[in-house]
C-alpha cells in the first residue's frame, strides 16, 4: 500500500504534471526515464483517484485507425516487462480477444480491417466460427459468422500498472507528491508557470493537466474551456461459475459489437460491460457546470441495472452460462469523454508551455504509450510521428458545452457501430461554423463535417437517392462524385472551401519570420506559392498557401482540420525568436470559393472587368479584385489537381 507524502521538497521543476492517473504516472516515469531531471507529479488525493482505480482494465492491439495503432502497441509491449524492470506485479494476462461478427455488414468491416492491418507489425486473423468456437467453447455460435482475432490482446490491474509505473518514476528520479492540490495557476511573462498548492509555490518550465475528469477544473484557472465531460460507465462482476472453473486455460475477451458490451475472464467468474445507447446512457452533466464535488476521489456512482438490461440479456444468449451465475459487484464510475471519443494530447494554442493529456475514454491501453509519446515530443521539440487526431488544438471556440455534451452521447453510443470509410456523425451540428453558403446549399447537397463547418460532399440531382448511405462497397454517392469530377474536368465547377484556416501576418518582421518558417523563399508582393513548416528534424509539420498580399502583409492558408495546429506552431516561433509581428486569425470572417475547370475564366470574366486572360493573370499570381462589385483576394491557384 502507498503511503503519501504531502510535502514539496521541490520549489522548481522543469515539468509539472497534475493528476495521478496511469497517464500522468506514465507520463513521468517516461520523462524520468529518459533522463530529464527535476519531474514532479502533483495529484491531489492518491495515486489511481478518478477513473483509473475502478477501470475494467482491458489492453487491446486493435483500433480501426492507423496511427493509434502504433500508442496501443507500445503500451503491451511496455505492460509486457514493466513487472521485470520495476519489481512491481502489474496482474497482466494476455489470452487474446475476439470481435464477433454476427452479421454480414460487420463481415464486410473486419474484411475492410484486415485490409488495413499491413499498417502494422501486430497480429490480427479474420477467423472462422470454428476457430472462434475452439478458442472461446461457453459461446452460443447461433449467430456468430466470423470473428476478428488479436493474439496478445487480454486486461491489466490498473491500480498495480499505476504503481509499477509510479515505482519506475522514483527510481529514475521523479517526485510524486500527494496528496497535494493544485489551487491556482499563474503564467508568467517568461513562458514558465507558477503552480500553486496549499504548501508553497512551483516555479515550472512547463505544465501538463492530465488531470482527468478534474482537467476541466484545471483549465478554467487560465480560461480554457476543454471540452470534456464525464459518463457514466458501468460493468458487472459474477461469482465463480463451473464451466470457466473447469477451463485449462484463461478465456479470451470477447467483444460482442451487435450486443455492445465487452466481457472477459475474472478469476472464476466473468466480467461484463455494456455500452448503453445514447438514448440511455447517461452524462454526469452538474460536473460540468458545477466542477468537481470537492471530496470525490474514490467514489462509485449509484449503479442501474435497469438502464443496462437489454444487453445483460443478449450476453446472457450470447454466453448462456452467465444466465445462472450471481452478480456479486457492479461497478459505476465517471469516464472522462471528448466530443469524438479520442484524448487530447499535446501542448495547447494560446497558452505558453502548457500541455494536455486529457479526454481518455480508454486510458488503460493509451497511458504506456501516451507518455512515451508525450515524452519524445517535450524533449526533441516534435513528436515522433503525426498523430492529428489527438490534436487538442482540433476544437476551438465553436466546441460549446451543448455539442460536447451532444457529441459525447453519440461517440459513447457509437461504442461498437459499425465504423465505415468516409463517415458521418450528425449529432450537435450544425455548430456556429456555418458559411454564407449554409442555407442556400443544405437542402441540395450531402454535407459533410470538417473542424465545426459544414461543408457540401456532393450535389443531389432528379432521380439521385439523397442522404447519407455509407457502405463497403458502392455508396450512394459513387455515381454523383463522378459526375461531378467529369463537370470540373471537362467544364467548370465551384466548390466551398470556406473550412479552410486562413490567417494574415504583417509587421516589421514578417518577411523575416516568414522566411525562418517555411522552407521555400518567401513569395513577392502579388505572388503565391506552396510552402512547408518543417520540424527541427526537418519532417513536415505542416503545408500552407503563403500569399504577400502587400508589401510586409502575408495571408497563410492551410487545411481544415490544421487551423489551430499549425497557429500554435508559428506563435511559439514567434515568441521563440522574438519576431515583431502581429498574427490575426482569419478562419472565421473571410469565406472562400474555389472556382476550377477549363471553363473557369470565363465565368469569372463576366462578373469583373479586370483582365483575367493567361498573360495577364499567371497561375500562382495573386490581385485584389471585384466580382459584381463585392471585394475579393483572387488567387490563381489548383485546389482540384
Amino acid at each position: 500500500k502507498e503511503t503519501s507524502s504531502p510535502s514539496l521538497q521541490k520549489d522548481r521543476a522543469d515539468t509539472v504534471i497534475i493528476g495521478g492517473g496511469c497517464i500522468g504516472v506514465s507520463l513521468a516515469y517516461h520523462l524520468a526515464k529518459a533522463g530529464l531531471k527535476d519531474v514532479v507529479l502533483l495529484e491531489k488525493s492518491e495515486l489511481t483517484a478518478g477513473s483509473t482505480w475502478h477501470a475494467a482494465g482491458l489492453t487491446t492491439y486493435f483500433h480501426p485507425g492507423i496511427n493509434l495503432k502504433k500508442i496501443h502497441s507500445y503500451s503491451i509491449k511496455l505492460y509486457e516487462k514493466l513487472e521485470e524492470e520495476t519489481g512491481q506485479a502489474v496482474g497482466f494476462h494476455q489470452p487474446g480477444s475476439i470481435r464477433i461478427a454476427s452479421t454480414p455488414t460487420r463481415v464486410d468491416e473486419f474484411k475492410y480491417q484486415m485490409t488495413r492491418a499491413g499498417w502494422h507489425p501486430t497480429e490480427q486473423y479474420l477467423i472462422t466460427p470454428e476457430k472462434v468456437q475452439e478458442l472461446f467453447p461457453l459461446l452460443n455460435m447461433d449467430t456468430v459468422l466470423a470473428g476478428l482475432y488479436n493474439p496478445g490482446d487480454g486486461h491489466i490491474d490498473p491500480y498495480s500498472l499505476t504503481m509499477a509505473l509510479a515505482a519506475g518514476a522514483r527510481k529514475y528520479g521523479a517526485q510524486l507528491n500527494y496528496p497535494v492540490q493544485v489551487t491556482n495557476l499563474n503564467s508568467r511573462s517568461d513562458g514558465t508557470w507558477e503552480v500553486e498548492t496549499p504548501l508553497g509555490i512551483i516555479q515550472a518550465k512547463r505544465v501538463v493537466n492530465a488531470a482527468g475528469f478534474w482537467a476541466r477544473d484545471i483549465g478554467k484557472m487560465i480560461g480554457l474551456q476543454h471540452p470534456l465531460i464525464p459518463v457514466h460507465h458501468q460493468y458487472l462482476v459474477t461469482s465463480a461459475i463451473p464451466e470457466v472453473k473447469a477451463l485449462k486455460t484463461e478465456l479470451p475477451v470477447i467483444r460482442d459489437l451487435e450486443g455492445s458490451y465487452y466481457l472477459r475472464q475474472e478469476r472464476d467468474g466473468l466480467l461484463f460491460g455494456p455500452y448503453e445507447s445514447q438514448e440511455k446512457m447517461k452524462l454526469q452533466d452538474s460536473w460540468v457546470t458545477n466542477g468537481v464535488p470537492p471530496g470525490f476521489g474514490k467514489e462509485l456512482f449509484e449503479s442501474d441495472l435497469d438502464r443496462i438490461m437489454e444487453h445483460i440479456e443478449t450476453a446472457m444468449e450470447m454466453v448462456p452460462i452467465l444466465k445462472k451465475a450471481d452478480i456479486i459487484n457492479t461497478i459505476a464510475g465517471p469516464i472522462t469523454y471528448s466530443p469524438d471519443i479520442l484524448p487530447m494530447v499535446g501542448p495547447h494554442q494560446g497558452v505558453r508551455n502548457y500541455w494536455v493529456a486529457i479526454g481518455f475514454g480508454y486510458g488503460i491501453i493509451h497511458a504506456g504509450g501516451i507518455g512515451k509519446y508525450l515524452s519524445d515530443w517535450i524533449l526533441e521539440g516534435e513528436p515522433p510521428f503525426d498523430l492529428i487526431e489527438l490534436d487538442p488544438n482540433r476544437y476551438g471556440k465553436w466546441t460549446t458545452t451543448e455539442y460536447t455534451a451532444a457529441k459525447a452521447r453519440e461517440s459513447y453510443g457509437f461504442n461498437n457501430i459499425v465504423s465505415y470509410p468516409k463517415e458521418e456523425r450528425f449529432a450537435g451540428r450544425p455548430t456556429e461554423r456555418t458559411s454564407g453558403l449554409y442555407d442556400l446549399l443544405k437542402s441540395k447537397c450531402s454535407m459533410g463535417f470538417h473542424a465545426g463547418w459544414e461543408q457540401p460532399h456532393w450535389f443531389y440531382k432528379p432521380g439521385d437517392e439523397t442522404g447519407y448511405k455509407p457502405s463497403f462497397r458502392r455508396t450512394n454517392w459513387f455515381d454523383p462524385v463522378g459526375r461531378e469530377y467529369k463537370q470540373v474536368m471537362e467544364k467548370v465547377g465551384v466548390i466551398d472551401l470556406s473550412p479552410f484556416g486562413k490567417f494574415k501576418v504583417k509587421g516589421t518582421d514578417s518577411v523575416k519570420l516568414l522566411d525562418h518558417l517555411f522552407a521555400n523563399v518567401v513569395p513577392k508582393v502579388g505572388s503565391t506559392n506552396i510552402s512547408h513548416m518543417l520540424t527541427p528534424r526537418g519532417k513536415v509539420y505542416a503545408e500552407l498557401t503563403v500569399t504577400q498580399l502587400y508589401p510586409g502583409e502575408f495571408m497563410l492558408v492551410t487545411g481544415s482540420g490544421s487551423e489551430l495546429h499549425d497557429l500554435r506552431w508559428i506563435e511559439e516561433k514567434v515568441m521563440g525568436g522574438g519576431y515583431k509581428v502581429e498574427i490575426e486569425n482569419m478562419t472565421d470572417e473571410m469565406g472562400v470559393l474555389g472556382v476550377a475547370g477549363p471553363y473557369a475564366r470565363q465565368v469569372l470574366q463576366k462578373l469583373t472587368n479586370e483582365d483575367l486572360s493567361d498573360g495577364s493573370f499567371k497561375f500562382l499570381q495573386s490581385r485584389h479584385l471585384k466580382l459584381s462589385d463585392i471585394a475579393v483576394t483572387a488567387i490563381r491557384i489548383s485546389y482540384t489537381g
